[in-house]
């Protein structure tokens, strides 16, 4: 496993350890803005592992299609992905 993944699956780790602090939170009735507080904190790791994950992908498997002629779907795949993380 690479550095990129490596990186991402930390941040993944501790994004599930905090959804779960977050459902406890929940459970608990903990004031609402603490708990909104903890969900942005998570979204921001998921952010950050995707990322991570993008740029795995983008520094292997893009860079080896293009040694390979096949370059332009890839470009189109990461298009498509872009467009998902953007919102578009």
């Amino acid at each position: 496993m690479n550095g990129e993944k490596e990186n991402a699956l930390k941040s993944l780790k501790i994004a599930k350890g905090q959804i779960e602090a977050t459902i406890k939170m929940l459970e608990d009735e903990r004031y609402c803005v603490d708990v909104s507080n903890q969900i942005i904190a998570t979204q921001s790791l998921l952010k950050k592992a995707n990322l991570l994950i993008i740029k795995q992908h983008m520094n292997h498997c893009v860079m080896e299609a293009f040694e390979h002629d096949k370059g332009s779907e890839k470009i189109d795949e990461v298009i498509d992905l872009l467009s998902k993380v953007m919102g578009k």
